[in-house]
């Protein structure tokens, strides 16, 4: 563990593992999902979640700061089968940010929590010092409270929840809001667009159709790679997956292609993997493309007990021409910043 915090500490990867063992979780309960469940009056159970938004910059080709702070939020109480209710809102501003500025993302964030179906209840506001010749920068902080079985029954999705025989699906293409804020930072035009979006249509749909749902979690910093090994670690078997299954659209697999990157470890901001039980496969795809954010959903691969040489946590990929990939957890800093 490094003496002094860097940027690689928030880029979802193994740096971030690091810090979070080494000082977090000693001193508070850790929990691998996005959410934490809650018991409300011995009985009734709430799940609740935080989560800080930092993006550069604020306004994006398909999304701004405000919108990806309610999906952000809504999105990880989503992914413990919760429906969300209930968001505060908190403002860290520097001195001479423009007030049209942050209006503009107040209003996006108005406007994605009616489409998710969300209440904004309480906030905060605090002005802070600027750091001088550099334009002034806001971030937002969001807590979130959900409804469990709001849905209908949740009570088996959990990161730990993957079992041999379970398909492991993803609802769209990979690595789009990553390609989006790295080309705006590189001032680079193009078709690509963030796919900030609120995932509250697809769970509801799944959940109420009775999908065994066993895991799901949305795939922000550290890419596919990364949240697949920590599901695979956090339930104790093997992921098998197919390169050639993963969606990637032409414009992303050009633009990573170009500046060498690996879309496996670019992020999103309205995907999710899922792991659902063998049976339900099919009709959770029907499901998922039905759905507006959906469309490109896919199949990517399975889930198999651990074996001798094939260790439990393994993420085992065979590539497009053949080959095997042992798939860690992102090692470096995952630049840019994408939430």
């Amino acid at each position: 563990m490094d003496e002094v915090i860097t940027t690689a500490h928030g880029s979802g990867g193994r740096a971030t593992g690091e810090l979070i063992a080494a000082v977090f979780a000693k001193a508070f309960h850790d929990e691998m999902d996005d959410a934490a469940v809650l018991s409300v009056n011995g009985s009734e159970k709430i799940a609740m979640t935080t989560d800080s938004f930092v993006v550069t910059p604020r306004f994006y080709a398909g999304g701004d700061i405000g919108r990806l702070a309610i999906c952000g939020t809504v999105n990880d109480l989503l992914m413990r089968g919760a429906k969300p209710a209930y968001l505060t809102a908190g403002f860290i501003l520097e001195e001479g940010t423009k007030v049209e500025e942050l209006s503009r993302a107040v209003t996006s964030m108005a406007e994605t929590a009616r489409e998710a179906g969300v209440t904004v209840v309480a906030g905060d506001t605090k002005v802070v010092e600027g750091h001088g010749g550099s334009e002034p920068q806001f971030y937002i902080n969001t807590a979130g409270v959900g409804l469990m079985n709001g849905f209908g029954d949740a009570a088996s999705v959990s990161a730990a929840g993957a079992r041999p025989g379970d398909a492991i699906l993803v609802s769209g293409t990979m690595g789009d809001h990553h390609a989006a804020i790295l080309g705006a930072r590189l001032g680079l035009e193009g078709t690509i667009r963030s796919d900030n979006a609120p995932l509250v249509d697809m769970v509801r749909n799944l959940l109420q159709a009775g999908v065994r749902v066993h895991t799901m979690r949305d795939v922000t910093r550290g890419g596919l790679g990364t949240v697949l090994k920590e599901l695979a670690t956090s339930s104790k078997q093997v992921f098998r997956i197919e390169e050639e299954k993963i969606p990637v659209s032409p414009a992303v697999k050009s633009f990573a292609g170009m500046l060498g990157l690996d879309p496996l470890y670019m992020g999103n901001e309205g995907k999710m993997a899922l792991i659902v039980d063998e049976a339900d496969a099919e009709l959770s795809l029907q499901i998922l493309r039905a759905s507006k954010y959906g469309e490109n959903a896919a199949r990517i691969g399975k889930v198999e007990a651990p074996v001798a040489d094939t260790p439990e946590g393994s993420v085992i990929l065979t590539t497009a021409i053949g080959g095997l990939r042992s798939i860690d957890v992102l090692q470096d800093e995952g630049l840019p910043r994408i939430c």
